[in-house]
């Protein structure tokens, strides 16, 4: 059913939701993030909230959908700061072409506030290492990157819409632990700053003085060895260094 009327003269749309059997859409309208409106009206009564195709980088307000047990939101501009309400029943979450590059920050989230996730998908986003968006990637990065989001999510049945096999689910629970991947400290430099290496120079002379005209420490007696009566290095001896 759509419906329009004073809901959507508010939004500024017009048949622009659509609400069927407790599931409710709102696709392609642009928005940063949850109205408030569709949170106060349909928050409390949702099974399914898809919001994909906008522009939406904040889930505040998804503490409103108190029985949500899908969450769809494809296409969106969401990022490592995503928050989420806890919410045991949630079961499917779909987070497909977002902006989320920290996989280890998000599953400490759904892990904390989604425990009972059974349906995952992070296609599209830096944090999945698929080879269809991350060409710097094989298959064996993707097979670690499975075994150990399935060690995290010990309820997930599919990932990336992909099932989730015995043989994979063995793996995870055995080295699933070790399989974190560990996201490189970036040295802070000042902007247009180079990391800048101090070398050290190298000197015969003593450390303690090396000025100018104060060169003793590098004056000694010459000892040149030569053998051969007829050598060429006799050339280049002075009478003083015989």
């Amino acid at each position: 059913m759509y419906l329009s009327g004073n809901l959507c003269n508010n939004l500024n749309e017009s048949n622009c939701l659509v609400w069927s059997n407790n599931q409710l859409s709102y696709i392609g309208q642009d928005v940063k993030q949850i109205p408030s409106l569709i949170s106060k009206i349909y928050g409390p009564n949702a099974v399914k909230l898809d919001l994909s195709f906008n522009i939406i980088d904040t889930i505040d307000g998804i503490e409103d959908f108190t029985c949500l047990r899908e969450l769809i939101l494809d296409n969106n501009l969401l990022n490592d700061n995503i928050k989420f309400s806890f919410n045991p029943l949630l079961h499917t979450l779909s987070l497909n072409k977002n902006k989320i590059t920290d996989l280890e920050s998000l599953l400490n989230e759904l892990s904390n506030k989604c425990p009972n996730l059974t349906f995952l998908s992070l296609l599209g986003n830096n944090a999945c290492p698929d080879q269809l968006s991350n060409l710097d990637k094989d298959e064996e990065d993707y097979a670690r990157y499975r075994r150990y989001v399935i060690y995290r999510l010990p309820y997930l049945k599919f990932l990336d819409s992909s099932k989730v096999s015995n043989i994979e689910r063995k793996d995870a629970n055995e080295r699933g632990k070790y399989l974190k991947t560990i996201r490189p400290i970036i040295d802070e430099f000042d902007d247009n700053c180079e990391r800048r290496v101090v070398r050290q120079i190298f000197t015969p002379l003593p450390t303690e003085d090396n000025s100018s005209g104060s060169h003793s420490g590098a004056y000694g007696r010459l000892k040149h060895r030569y053998t051969g009566k007829h050598s060429e290095g006799n050339r280049f001896i002075r009478n003083h260094e015989l």
